[in-house]
């Protein structure tokens, strides 16, 4: 189950910059607003340092990083006039949304708006996302309208909440705050509401900025502080830069010149998974040491079944090592001879950095 993000932005934001850092595949930048023709598509290995702890001990033939699938979509605008805009339907699908927000000047790439101001940028992006949530629920009520009349209480119960969520965006309010019950949420999964969808903002800075931020970047992160979310800053266009040199070490070099620890992908992706909730698993012998992603909370049988459907329906148990034993002893046949590998049924919670090895039967 590959997490899933859409990148939103106004045009001139950076987002392919961003998306550049963060993708295998490398799309085209523009320096002229609404040139782009289609969505980006692409995918990036999650960073996790312990599945190469793991192998120093297991010597796999092969590493395999669990992975994260990127919808970049072509710029947005004020109004929906644009061909941006119609590429909102490209991103329904996603866990979670990344919204870059431009934090620099550059006289080369003229602002579509006539002048930086990230605060309105995002309440521009806000309505068009608004706007199309409101179309998906307005439609959504007609049609259980004539349900409902026929006598049909859940119809009308859906009616309900649809005019809670139709109200709440009436306001210029986005879906994932408004009052509505976590049971009631069902009447929105199928149409997919943009604004119901947890939101990372992504302060794109200047190369000087790349540190600390700047005025942009703080009047911003000053402007959502009431918001359930997180901001990072990045230096966009400096790291897709480092992004596309091909030795990792001359990568660490530059980013050290900038004042950076880690590319900001690393920390995108830390905070995507908090933000979501997700934590990883790992499987590991002698064909492959690999990661797998699950929300926080799955029972073992729930993460058998990302590996695949077999493993869940046939599932018996879970031979389970903690990452912490597994390195401290070296081995599974020194984690079973210290009572380490812990056996485990239906019941149990699957936590971060569990090593499993699933039985099954089908």
């Amino acid at each position: 189950m590959p997490l899933k993000c859409g990148i939103i932005g106004l045009s001139g934001s950076g987002k392919t910059s961003l998306f550049n850092c963060i993708s295998s595949n490398r799309a085209e930048t523009h320096k002229a607003a609404f040139t782009a023709t289609k969505s980006n598509l692409g995918t990036m290995n999650v960073p996790d340092p312990r599945l190469f702890e793991i192998d120093k001990f297991i010597h796999a033939a092969k590493i395999v990083p669990t992975t994260i699938e990127m919808v970049d979509i072509p710029g947005l605008s004020k109004g929906g006039n644009t061909e941006g805009n119609k590429f909102l339907a490209d991103i329904r699908n996603v866990d979670a949304l990344i919204h870059v927000i431009r934090c620099f000047d550059d006289p080369n790439m003229p602002h579509i708006e006539g002048s930086v101001d990230p605060v309105r940028d995002k309440e521009i992006v806000d309505l068009e996302l608004q706007i199309r949530d409101l179309e998906l629920v307005d439609r959504k009520i007609q049609r259980f309208e004539k349900i409902a009349k026929g006598g049909d209480k859940d119809a009308k119960k859906c009616v309900e909440v649809l005019e809670i969520y139709k109200n709440h965006l009436e306001s210029f309010q986005s879906a994932r705050t408004a009052d509505v019950y976590e049971e009631d949420k069902k009447y929105i999964t199928d149409i997919a509401l943009l604004t119901g969808k947890p939101v990372l903002y992504v302060c794109n800075v200047d190369d000087g900025s790349a540190v600390n931020g700047n005025e942009y970047s703080a009047r911003f992160i000053r402007s959502v502080q009431a918001e359930d979310t997180e901001v990072l800053i990045v230096a966009g266009k400096l790291e897709s830069e480092i992004a596309e040199l091909e030795q990792e070490e001359d990568r660490k070099v530059f980013l050290a010149d900038a004042g950076l620890n880690e590319p900001g992908v690393n920390r995108l992706v830390r905070t995507a998974f908090h933000l979501l909730d997700l934590q990883n698993f790992f499987t590991a012998g002698p064909k492959e040491v690999r990661a797998w992603t699950i929300r926080r909370g799955m029972t073992a049988p729930q993460a058998a079944g990302v590996i695949h459907s077999d493993l869940e329906r046939g599932f018996i148990r879970a031979e389970v090592m903690k990452y912490n034993d597994f390195i401290a002893l070296g081995s599974e046949h020194a984690c079973r001879e210290k009572g380490k590998l812990l056996v485990e049924g239906k019941n149990y919670i699957v936590d971060d950095g569990d090593i499993l090895h699933i039985r099954f039967n089908v």
